[in-house]
């Protein structure tokens, strides 16, 4: 199985998930969803970001994009490094993010709580998906706003070697922060929506709680 479970992590691993936390809680005090991320490669960080969606007004603002972006604006060895390369990111990386990352090779993802609606590892969608014919697998996405238009499309080339993904590190760390954010009440959402998101986010911490009983 490509996934493996939070204690098989090294403690150079548990550094880099909490420099991703730290860009978490700088989401949150942005009144972003409280999403960071870091790439390493070879010991060193290369990239790193958090959700800037709200700051932007851009849908495609999620951690992971930011920081590849800068990586491919800052490195032109990007798809070298890559597959030697670990993701450290404090929620499930969503379907579109979780594409990206599979199309471009990253050789591993270390990630904190699963994203139960979007997350694109395991929860919604997973790597057969995305490799499920034996032939390239065509991904577009897009959006028009009154102020911009964005479109992508790329091919996932089916022979890629799947990265190695360790799920569920920190989970309640990551579950506090999200529950924080929508405690918070996020200003750019609609009234109706907060309140099921709150409502599914304090569900799902009682179940943990539970759990733990």
């Amino acid at each position: 199985s490509m996934f493996s479970s939070a204690s098989s992590l090294s403690a150079e691993d548990r550094v880099w998930m909490d420099r991703a936390f730290v860009l978490a809680e700088q989401a949150l005090q942005a009144d972003e969803v409280p999403v960071g991320c870091v790439f390493v490669y070879e010991g060193m960080e290369i990239g790193s970001g958090r959700n800037r969606v709200n700051q932007t007004h851009d849908p495609t603002r999620h951690a992971e994009m930011v920081a590849l972006e800068f990586m491919e604006s800052s490195r032109n060895d990007i798809s070298e490094i890559l597959p030697s390369t670990s993701l450290y990111v404090t929620l499930e990386p969503c379907i579109m993010c979780a594409a990206a990352l599979y199309n471009i090779g990253v050789g591993r993802i270390v990630y904190g709580a699963d994203n139960e609606r979007f997350g694109g590892m395991r929860s919604v969608g997973n790597a057969q998906r995305y490799r499920a014919k034996p032939e390239t697998v065509e991904v577009s996405t897009g959006y028009i706003t009154s102020s911009s238009q964005f479109s992508c499309s790329f091919s996932c080339l089916v022979y890629l070697n799947p990265f190695q993904v360790v799920a569920g590190v920190d989970c309640d760390r990551s579950i506090r922060l999200l529950k924080a954010f929508y405690d918070k009440q996020n200003p750019f959402a609609p009234d109706d929506k907060r309140k099921v998101k709150k409502a599914k986010i304090e569900e799902k911490s009682e179940e943990k709680e539970k759990e733990e009983k």
